[in-house]
């Protein structure tokens, strides 16, 4: 019982990691990176996809990602839905695909982006807490209900409070990584 609560625990913490590092991935750096529009969503005859669904996305160079619609027709769509995600780019049409140039970030830019990776920290820091909260509050109706002795309690709460602070590290270390990413000329 108290190892499943733990391991529950965990495992969420985990896909809190997980979530960070997907949005950490989106973020610019300055390089090209698939993962940095591979979620816009692309009217695709009259439904929404996924771009990563109806294109394949790939680097050129470390400021070019290249899109290849895998349906022809689909370039004027794909077009249209990079340049409605309000990421700054500009997509270039170059016969059955497109041309996707990352424009160099500015110090501004930076510093806007630097503040937004602390935002994403914090709420994931918030969301292993609250995971660590939602575990000691079954522990806690464990011990209500007589099923834990206190001695098991206190040592189940020691091992998801440990849980808790390796997770908030692997955040910290996640954030700063991101930081010095994006603040290289």
């Amino acid at each position: 019982m108290i190892g499943d609560i733990v391991k529950n625990a965990e495992s969420h913490m985990v896909k809190g990691i997980d979530a960070l590092r997907v949005d950490l991935a989106k973020l610019r750096t300055g390089r090209a990176n698939p993962s940095l529009i591979e979620g816009i969503l692309v009217d695709q005859y009259g439904s929404q996809s996924v771009l990563k669904n109806v294109a394949s996305i790939t680097v050129s160079d470390p400021r070019t990602l290249n899109v290849t619609p895998w349906d022809k027709n689909m370039v004027k769509s794909i077009e249209k839905a990079i340049r409605d995600a309000d990421l700054g780019l500009n997509p270039i049409p170059d016969a059955n695909m497109l041309r996707v140039p990352l424009p160099v970030l500015t110090e501004e830019r930076r510093r806007d982006l630097v503040k937004v990776v602390r935002s994403l920290a914090e709420h994931a820091r918030i969301a292993i807490r609250n995971m660590r909260r939602d575990a000691n509050e079954k522990l806690k109706g464990l011990l209500k209900q007589k099923t834990i002795g206190e001695d098991e309690e206190r040592k189940a709460q020691d091992s998801v409070q440990k849980l808790t602070d390796r997770f908030i590290v692997e955040i910290d270390k996640l954030a700063t990584n991101k930081e010095n990413d994006l603040m290289v000329v």
